[in-house]
Formats: structure tokens, sequence, C-alpha cells
């Protein structure tokens, strides 16, 4: 599936390419190794490299401010858990971002449980009517938020890691644990929120 082509303008703001080289992957085997070896030098390098992407993807995937600092530590604990059964088969990002996927889902779990309590409690106070916030969708910016909200969790996962962090297909089954065609017909339906929301054309000739 070719990518979702997106006008320059209305583009979601993408993380830095990895090295083509493999230098990252042999840093980082020899910094899980000395981690490993009870190295905290090592282990707080792996945490100052990654913090960043950890944060950065946890936002993308819909993690409040206010969720943002608990995921985070959340994430780094089950990190340093199970470094060591990290076969280095892949890059250690993507491992990584399976870990945030995994976070993501936890945290829009308690959030769900904590509207839920927050409903029930509403209800023994006099109820008030609210007009809700108008937030003008003027901007890209906005109206590319609105699409993201839009999307399923799973959409969103997809969307995600294809378009914004630039991961092949390959890589992004790899996150989520699912098929191919799985995860292609979630980029697919995610894709097409985008476009509609944005009000960008199908391109032409594209059967996706």
């Amino acid at each position: 599936m070719a990518s979702l082509a997106i006008p320059s303008s209305s583009r979601i703001s993408a993380a830095p390419p990895a090295p083509s080289d493999g230098g990252r992957r042999a840093l980082d085997a020899e910094l899980i190794r000395r981690t490993l070896a009870g190295d905290d030098t090592a282990a707080r390098e792996l945490h100052h490299h990654y913090q960043p992407i950890v944060s950065s993807f946890l936002r993308k995937l819909g993690t409040k401010p206010h969720e943002l600092e608990d995921a985070c530590q959340d994430v780094f604990t089950l990190f340093f858990r199970h470094v060591a059964a990290f076969r280095g088969e892949a890059e250690l990002k993507t491992w990584v971002f399976r870990l945030c996927a995994s976070e993501a889902r936890k945290v829009r779990r308690r959030r769900r449980i904590g509207a839920a309590l927050a409903a029930v409690l509403r209800r023994e106070l006099p109820e008030e009517v609210v007009a809700p916030a108008v937030k003008s969708d003027a901007t890209i910016h906005e109206l590319a938020t609105r699409a993201l909200d839009r999307m399923t969790p799973e959409q969103r996962l997809a969307f995600v890691l294809f378009e914004v962090e630039g991961l092949r297909g390959r890589q992004v089954a790899e996150v989520t644990g699912k098929s191919m065609a799985w995860t292609f017909r979630r980029l697919y339906e995610a894709q097409q929120l985008f476009r509609e929301t944005l009000g960008i054309e199908q391109p032409h000739g594209d059967g996706t």
C-alpha cells in the first residue's frame, strides 16, 4: 500500500529518520549488555535516548498531558524489567513502540473506569447544563487532531506508526502483533478518516 499523500502544509511532524548504518542497533545492543551487567550509566543512556521517543509516541496515541508522566514511568518499568528478553531481531525502537501501545491501552482503560465513576457520582448532584466549548477548526493542526480523535485505538496506532513514525508495513505488524492484512485494513480505514476530515481528495489511480 502506498503511503498516504498529504500536502506539505498538512503533514504531522515526523520523527527524525533512524540511522541507516545499523549504528544505533549496535549501540543499543552494547548498552543493553552493560545494563544487564549492572552498569547504571548504560541504563541511564538508554533512558535518556528513548524517553523523548516514548513520551512523543504516547501523546500521538492519545495519552493526555496529565497522564503522560505516569505512563512514561510505567513503560520504562516494563522496559528494564523485560529488556533481558529482547532478542535483537528487530530494532529496539520497534519493541519500545509495542510497550507504548500496551501502556496506552491501559491508560484508556483507566480513563474509562474513571469516567464511569465520575458519571455515577454526578447522578447524585443536580444536573447542570453547560454549553460545550467551541473549538475553532480553522487550522490544519486542529483538523488533524480531530481526525486522530475519530480513529479507533487500533486505527490510530497503525496510522501513527506508518504515516508519522515512518515504519514499514512489516514493522507496523510487528508492533501491533497482528497480521499484515489486519494491519493494512486498519491503516486504510485511518487514512480514509484522515482524508475525509481534512478534505483531502483521493489520489487519482489510488485503488485503496
